[in-house]
């Protein structure tokens, strides 16, 4: 098959019954296949689809690896031109494969590519974990085409032109396998949350572009493996955006002009002042009666001093020569802005990649 379309699974067995018919049938008559890689899952997930669905692949997995783990384990068995990572709970459209594979076919500069993501709930809203493709704004902080922290725009087509971006979900993220090889998959010290955004940054820093596809649309329920106010959930979202910070930025500072030894010195001060912002919200937690989410952020940072490794000085000073063009990091502080802008807050950010773009190309 030229596409592989490979769900992860844990414990979701009864996602699998809900949305894997309208996945397989949508599958019909393309050259692709699904796959479902399962975690050691203790809720008869594989005994459901021995049953049900005999006629997919099966990899069953020794235990959990994290999404991270699982996939690298999944994927190393697959062959295909294309690789698929697609949530379990995610509910396709009957046509949403077609526009990725040929947005892939006719952009070979793009290495990843990713859908329109929906939410199942209210289904005229973009969906938190990825909307229309994402960003990272000047301290890190990831935001979204269609999300901004825990605010969600509507989909009035105000998005349906495709965009470079610097990440899509993991939710829906096709890659090519080429690609995928040469990254080496995902980084498994994130085990989960983040690991996508350091994927497709990763992919840019070798000159690969990743782009969201909004031909392409999915439905995702959200919150299938973690409910959003767990405290492991927030220590792996603090944790993990250091450790992207840590593998990224010195090779994107290189990447755009400055010396190694500069580029190195700027990524530190960053982390330095991320990790500030970091402390404070784990004050405002502990002020606001959440002690589990302060003690969250200790961990995490405790987390990221053991796994934390030296940049790549190679990377770094092939990133110097090379110059490759990474997009998608704003120069705005998406936390203020989205205090001083309130429901605006949309409008305003396309207003400034409208006036980037044009700066661009004047």
């Amino acid at each position: 098959m030229r596409t592989a379309v490979v769900i992860l699974n844990w414990n979701t067995k009864d996602y699998l019954r809900r949305f894997l018919p309208g996945l397989l049938e949508s599958l019909d008559g393309e050259d692709a296949c699904a796959i479902v890689a399962d975690s050691a899952s203790g809720d008869g997930s594989m005994e459901f689809m021995e049953e049900n669905f005999p006629q997919v692949r099966r990899i069953p997995l020794d235990k959990n690896y994290g999404f991270t783990g699982g996939y690298n384990r999944a994927l190393a068995g697959v062959e295909a031109e294309y690789f698929v990572l697609l949530n379990s709970d995610i509910e396709v459209s009957p046509d949403w494969l077609g526009p990725l594979t040929q947005w892939m076919d006719s952009h070979p500069e793009c290495g990843i590519c990713g859908p329109k993501l929906l939410s199942l709930h209210d289904r005229g809203s973009f969906e938190y974990a990825g909307a229309a493709g994402g960003y990272l704004d000047a301290f890190g902080y990831p935001f979204c085409r269609g999300r901004v922290l825990g605010r969600l725009d509507r989909d009035s087509g105000q998005y349906d032109s495709p965009a470079r971006v610097l990440w899509v979900s993991g939710a829906a993220l096709m890659i090519r396998s080429s690609l995928w090889n040469s990254l080496g998959g995902l980084d498994e010290r994130f085990f989960a949350h983040m690991e996508e955004i350091d994927l497709c940054w990763r992919a840019q820093l070798l000159g690969r572009q990743v782009w969201n596809v909004p031909g392409s649309k999915v439905y995702h329920l959200g919150g299938g493996t973690l409910p959003a106010a767990s405290p492991w959930k927030l220590e792996l979202n603090y944790r993990n955006n250091l450790l992207l910070l840590e593998n990224n930025l010195a090779p994107t500072y290189a990447a755009r002009g400055s010396a190694p030894s500069r580029a190195l010195r700027e990524a530190s001060r960053l982390i330095f002042r991320r990790k500030l912002l970091d402390g404070l919200a784990g004050l405002v937690y502990l002020l606001t009666l959440k002690p589990k989410n302060t003690a969250a952020v200790l961990r995490a940072h405790r987390g990221y001093r053991i796994l934390r490794r030296e940049p790549d000085a190679a990377l770094v000073e092939r990133c110097y020569r090379e110059r490759p063009e990474v997009r998608g990091l704003s120069g705005v502080w998406i936390l203020a802005a989205s205090a001083c802008r309130g429901k605006k807050i949309f409008a305003h950010l396309a207003k400034m990649a409208e006036k980037e773009e044009l700066r661009k190309y004047r």
